[in-house]
């Protein structure tokens, strides 16, 4: 029997059965129509309304999933505290006309003996990778979870995770997986804070002290434009400007090549600028492209 789904742009659908969800796709598929999907872990803000909205601007059906995903935290780490909001998030989805969502439990994704995970290699080795082991194979088993319950035609990413988005591409290509990455540009808060659901731990002290992230980045490419392309000498710069404010602890700034994550003694060339910093209880990251000059 047909799986019957609502025409698009009805009540939202909500789904938490894998089968169920796998079925609807494949009845999707068979009606040509296709599938556009933003995978996140809730606590939805405006960075991730910007892509649902990309979503339904270019396919049939639209599927944003909600699961906080235990394998891509570390031990001590906050998947216990990580913000929740389900309710409050299903409000925006259907304000935007989302088609369904699914929202499966730990014990369905992850049921009693599980025991494969998926690993990207090299481009993992860098960055987040390199401070917190295990991330991205958690990252890279739940993506090729969801893609392969969900099927879409289209996934949609932001690039203030540049890292994690280099590695699901690598992902698709090197699996084969026939889906199409679409990437979308970071989204910031009017003060310039790149928008993160952990923005929500942040104390207005905190949140000022946060602010150092993008600025710094905004001093490090006037310098560069002024003709400075040190790495080394921009670095320095960067860590001043974020150890100016009381509270900061740093955890990475990387000047490397976008693609492979390799330093950079000189900047030439496409160059990614990225940051991890720690404010308050809230690990935040944010970057910027240095375009070819």
């Amino acid at each position: 029997m047909e799986t019957k789904i609502k025409s698009s742009r009805e009540t939202l659908q909500r789904v938490s059965s894998i089968s169920t969800m796998k079925e609807i796709s494949q009845s999707l598929r068979k009606q040509n129509l296709t599938i556009g999907f933003v995978p996140t872990m809730g606590c939805l803000h405006a960075g991730h309304l910007n892509l649902v909205k990309r979503s339904l601007e270019t396919c049939d059906r639209t599927v944003v999933s909600i699961f906080v995903n235990p394998t891509q935290f570390g031990p001590n780490e906050d998947l216990d505290t990580y913000p929740r909001q389900l309710e409050s998030d299903i409000e925006k989805l259907e304000t935007l006309g989302i088609d369904i969502l699914f929202h499966p439990t730990q014990e369905e994704m992850y049921p009693a003996g599980y025991k494969t995970y998926v690993q990207v290699q090299d481009i993992t080795e860098h960055l987040c990778g390199k401070s917190r082991p295990g991330f991205f194979k958690g990252v890279s088993t739940v993506v090729l979870k969801l893609f392969n319950i969900v099927q879409p035609h289209n996934a949609y990413f932001g690039e203030k995770d540049w890292q994690q988005l280099a590695v699901i591409e690598a992902l698709v290509e090197d699996l084969n997986l026939g889906v199409a990455i679409i990437r979308v540009p970071l989204v910031r808060e009017t003060d310039g804070l790149a928008m993160s659901s952990r923005n929500r731990y942040l104390s207005p002290q905190e949140r000022q002290t946060a602010l150092s992230l993008s600025r710094s980045l905004q001093q490090a490419r006037d310098s560069i434009r002024q003709g400075i392309t040190s790495a080394k000498v921009i670095s320095k710069s960067i860590r001043q400007c974020l150890s100016e404010k009381e509270g900061t602890e740093i955890d990475y700034i990387s000047i490397c090549d976008p693609k492979n994550f390799t330093k950079k003694e000189e900047i030439r060339g496409r160059t990614l600028i990225a940051l991890a910093v720690k404010v308050g209880p809230s690990r935040l990251i944010d970057n910027c492209i240095i375009e070819e000059f």
